[in-house]
């Protein structure tokens, strides 16, 4: 894998948020979660890295309404940074509008970063195009960051070689025991499936996890990857650690 992580100059993120979309197996409109695109975008401007938001297929995106900190269920009310993002003209608009992946120049990013949300699970986890262009990311040796749901797509995603990105790797992401928790919290079943039941049935890679519900992230060569949405900001972390300032 040729690497071609630029050490010099302004470092540049490419996040990639989910389109919204229909849960099948709650019926309730999904999108991505507030946290996992505020902590990040934080801890990389922070960095004093630039960051541009687009969506697998462009256009307006949605949160999801758990991870609202104005949200009624008050799930998210301790979310100050993302309520500050919410409330801001200029961040919140970084929302509307947001162009594709078919629209970006993959050559003028050193990193990119999946956030998640319920929507991955049902809009991600079948879309070729976005598993191909992130396989295409990770063997131009940019380095790939991905957390909590929107890691399923590493169930599929798969390199030019015909193998899964995650062959040989350690990686993380959303736990069973979090789903099965998030299940009785909400009284029904939220995902059509389990990322780590899934994860565990695929033979030659390595899926761990930590506490429920703590930041955790892991690097493994160019993959970073994220348990859930406390771990947004851990695995923006490792990639300021790997890319430096």
């Amino acid at each position: 894998m040729s690497a071609s992580i630029d050490t010099h100059g302004t470092k540049r993120i490419l996040m990639i948020v989910a389109n919204p979309g229909t849960s099948p197996t709650t019926g309730w409109p999904v999108g991505f979660w507030w946290a996992e695109v505020t902590h990040p975008y934080w801890t990389f401007t922070e960095a004093g890295y630039e960051v541009e938001i687009v969506s697998p297929k462009g256009g307006d995106l949605m949160a999801d309404g758990f991870s609202d900190p104005e949200d009624e269920s008050q799930y998210s009310a301790h979310d100050i940074l993302s309520l500050g993002f919410k409330k801001s003209p200029t961040h919140a608009g970084l929302l509307h509008g947001t162009k594709s992946i078919a629209e970006v120049n993959l050559d003028t990013y050193d990193a990119i970063f999946l956030a998640g949300g319920q929507s991955p699970m049902v809009t991600m986890i079948d879309d070729t195009e976005l598993h191909e262009f992130v396989a295409r990311a990770y063997e131009a040796g940019k380095l790939v960051s991905i957390v909590c749901h929107g890691t399923c797509i590493l169930l599929k995603t798969r390199l030019s070689t015909g193998e899964l990105l995650v062959n040989g790797k350690t990686w993380t992401g959303f736990a069973d025991a979090e789903e099965a928790f998030a299940d009785a919290f909400v009284g029904q079943k939220i995902q059509p499936f389990w990322i780590e039941e899934e994860a565990r049935k695929l033979d030659g890679t390595n899926f761990v996890v930590n506490s429920m519900f703590k930041p955790f992230a892991i690097r493994d060569g160019n993959l970073i990857t994220g348990q859930q949405q406390f771990s947004g900001a851990a695995a923006a972390a490792l990639a300021v650690e790997t890319l430096g300032r």
